[in-house]
């Protein structure tokens, strides 16, 4: 349930009015715990939620035409956040291992979705200065995709892991 509702954080984060904000929204740290804490065969379910977001602000939040190929890259980086969270967060979940997941999410998507934005949307010149004012401009996006992930999976992880230890009961008897 906890990951099915900070889905839905996701989704409002996404959906909700945040421009001074640039990219401070819970996707990054939800689909991390979600891979997690979740079995394989519901990862359909943040997909589709982020997928039809996606759809929703194209069209009515930015009014431009949809096109899926548009969203390819973020998409399978939707994915890729997810099974991030599997391979180093769902066994044993370390401070270490939660801030490589944190810096590794948000850095994966800063490099690849904006040297996809410097190939294709011809809003820079392919030459590699104009590689690097892509980077350039993206930063802000970038820190505050870092601190909100960081936030948010933070306090998914954190949050239940306090409680335990100040319970008594032993974090290796606990799996999950």
């Amino acid at each position: 349930m906890p990951a099915y509702l900070l889905l839905l954080v996701a989704v409002l984060s996404r959906l909700i009015p945040h421009a001074p904000w640039f990219n401070f929204t819970a996707v990054g740290g939800s689909l991390l715990y979600f891979g997690a804490r979740r079995p394989w065969g519901e990862m359909l379910a943040p997909m589709g939620a982020l997928m039809a977001t996606d759809w929703v602000l194209t069209v009515f939040a930015y009014h431009y035409a949809f096109h899926w190929q548009d969203y390819m890259i973020t998409w399978t980086w939707y994915a890729a956040a997810m099974v991030l969270g599997r391979i180093l967060l769902q066994k044993k979940t370390t401070v270490a291992r939660l801030a490589s997941a944190v810096v590794l999410g948000p850095t994966s998507f800063f490099l690849v979705s904006n040297f996809a934005v410097w190939m294709g949307g011809g809003m820079y010149p392919a030459t590699p200065s104009g590689l690097a004012a892509c980077y350039t401009a993206a930063l802000p996006f970038y820190g505050n995709d870092l601190a909100s992930t960081a936030l948010v999976a933070g306090l998914a992880f954190g949050v239940p892991a306090l409680v335990r230890r100040s319970s008594g009961v032993p974090t290796a008897a606990v799996s999950r």
